[in-house]
């Protein structure tokens, strides 16, 4: 068995989640998103955020507004729509549920 496989999908599985996170704290850019999940120890792609951030719109899950640089082009910030703050919470409720689980099964010491 491939751990890197298994560790590759279990981090998938939560990205949508880490993201939404990221960016319920305030509008965000990208490119800072990138940078704080790098900095949780979550290394994402812009390649791999920019397709998760046009379904997440698509879905009107999150909007987003043109901002002009004085160092090259507007820049795009997302931030919640208001389903997007409701996803969020059925997300963060399914995280509790599942992190709740996880841990009362590995620390578990019992023998059936």
């Amino acid at each position: 068995m491939n751990i890197e496989n298994t560790q590759s999908q279990m981090r998938k599985g939560i990205l949508e989640f880490c993201i939404l996170s990221v960016i319920r704290r305030g509008e965000a850019y990208p490119s800072d998103i990138v940078e704080e999940m790098k900095a949780a120890n979550l290394n994402i792609l812009e390649g791999t955020l920019y397709p998760l951030l046009t379904r997440l719109k698509n879905a009107d899950m999150l909007t987003y507004r043109w901002v002009e640089s004085n160092s090259g082009p507007p820049r795009k910030y997302f931030s919640l729509t208001p389903k997007g703050e409701a996803f969020y919470g059925e997300l963060q409720a399914t995280w509790n549920e599942l992190a709740n689980a996880v841990h009362t099964l590995t620390n578990n010491k019992s023998v059936l």
